[in-house]
């Protein structure tokens, strides 16, 4: 019975400690996901002149989409932080001593983190198919009500783009009296149309709104010749083209990501399960649930990474659990593009990134569990190679180009000084391994193998070094060398 009140106690004290850094770290990502689709959001709201709570609603129906990605960072950035806390301040330190091993404070972390996935497979299986739908008829709404608040009488009206509008005027029910039209489209002369009364009515579905005249004559014109068509109905269909692209992404299109998960399958049946259509179909299908199981894996992820904290040692587990995410999702882009073409399997390409993350998972685990670091020497040994040839040589190399370019920059500045190094008081640098000493002026005199200095140059020649090529010229110009 005291048992299970320290395990209940222990788990509900891990579960607190994971749970506060989780909302801190939500609420930063979450901010900087915010700025980051507010300037291309701005520019629908501009364009359409909605009010604040209409943008409010715009925004709520993009929260679902962000939250995505925000959420698994989040909770891996949230166990990573709560154990990097309680390494730093020895609290892991005395579990240990207490006889509670790495297994026994698993539980609360794969509560918490099963909580939390199944947050993400709600929003990915529900809340984001039912956001883009919601965005679809917002956008549609806003579109209709920018062309109806232009529409006034006696004013002539140009939010339909290569139509004119004007109506003498509209009654409480909004039938138009007096209509009168000028159609551009696609036209060099327009078409003028005159109409007793008319209105105009919205199609969400098309995307379009048709004006509907009664009585009236049409009168088309083209060179010399001249029409006039009478009629008694008379319909003109318009599709909206509202600016209502966000980012690149044009939500008023239904995708297959406004899609239930039913309306997936039976789409990719219909085209069949074998054929490209199909494959992307079953794709998004399987992206919305493997995305939750990944949240689950790397948030597990954490533990282990926080862990490598300590009295004396670098908090490496944020940097390590940032880069691990970035990997994730750069794996499973990469497998679900390779599943879209038809090189891999359906089944194999969009689940083999969580397999490979879980025997991953494991294995640091069980190695940090055994007193091991993450990466064992011949695997650091190798990937320090690698960085070193892929990374740190170049930036080596840029440098040197760099620190070159600044030392001929200084040296073009003091051409007019004096080489003497007694006169001016300025040292003698030299390269150890080639045994040639530089002058101030010379352009190698900054140069990055140059660790030796010398007060002159009579002492740099006792010591066996010689002049460079123009350093021997500007010692010979001086009597007392």
């Amino acid at each position: 019975m005291r048992r299970k009140g320290i395990s209940f106690l222990l788990y509900s004290y891990l579960a607190t400690e994971l749970l506060a850094p989780f909302f801190g770290s939500f609420l930063i990502l979450y901010g900087v996901f915010f700025l980051v689709r507010l300037i291309p959001l701005l520019e629908v709201v501009l364009d359409l002149g909605i009010n604040f709570f209409d943008f409010v609603r715009l925004f709520s129906y993009i929260f679902p989409h962000m939250l995505l990605y925000v959420i698994p960072m989040a909770s891996m950035a949230g166990v990573i932080i709560g154990f990097t806390r309680l390494t730093n301040e020895r609290e892991i330190l005395a579990l240990k001593a207490c006889g509670i091993s790495l297994r026994q404070m698993l539980p609360p972390v794969v509560l918490v983190s099963a909580v939390i996935a199944a947050l993400t497979g709600y929003f990915s299986v529900r809340l984001i198919p039912a956001g883009e739908i919601a965005m679809h008829q917002l956008m549609f709404q806003l579109a209709k009500e920018k062309i109806d608040s232009g529409i006034k009488e006696k004013k002539f009206t140009e939010a339909l783009g290569d139509l004119v509008l004007y109506v003498d005027n509209v009654d409480e029910n909004e039938l138009w009296r007096g209509v009168y039209v000028s159609d551009m489209r696609g036209r060099k002369q327009p078409i003028i149309i005159m109409a007793k009364d008319g209105y105009m009515k919205a199609d969400i579905n098309s995307m379009s709104v048709t004006i509907i005249l009664n009585n009236g004559t049409l009168h088309n014109s083209s060179g010399q010749d001249s029409q006039i068509i009478s009629f008694r109905r008379y319909l003109l269909h318009i599709p909206l083209k509202p600016p209502t692209r966000i980012d690149g992404d044009d939500v008023t299109t239904l995708s297959r990501g406004s899609m239930s998960q039913e309306q997936l399958l039976a789409a990719a049946h219909e085209h069949g399960v074998d054929t490209p259509t199909g494959i992307v179909y079953l794709t998004e299908y399987h992206h919305r649930l493997a995305l939750p199981v990944g949240c689950l894996i790397l948030s597990l992820l954490g533990l282990p990474l926080g862990l490598q904290a300590g009295p004396g040692r670098k908090a490496v587990g944020v940097p390590f659990g940032l880069a691990f995410f970035v990997l994730y999702y750069v794996v499973f882009t990469l497998f679900r593009v390779m599943t879209e073409d038809m090189t891999l399997p359906v089944i194999v390409g969009m689940w083999s990134p969580n397999l490979l993350f879980a025997v991953l998972t494991g294995i640091i685990s069980w190695r940090v569990e055994q007193e091991r670091p993450i990466l064992s020497e011949r695997l650091t040994f190798l990937l320090s190679s690698v960085l070193g040839i892929v990374f740190f040589k170049p930036f080596q190399q840029v440098l040197r180009l760099f620190r070159h370019v600044v030392s001929r920059r200084i040296s073009s500045e003091k051409q007019e000084e004096p080489a003497g190094v007694d006169e001016d008081g300025m040292l003698i640098h030299a390269d150890a391994k080639s045994k040639i000493f530089h002058l101030p002026g010379c352009e190698d005199y900054y140069c990055v193998d140059c660790s030796l200095q010398f007060n002159s140059v009579s002492v740099a020649y006792k010591a066996g070094f010689k002049a460079c090529p123009y350093c021997g010229e500007q010692v010979n110009t001086y009597d007392s060398f």
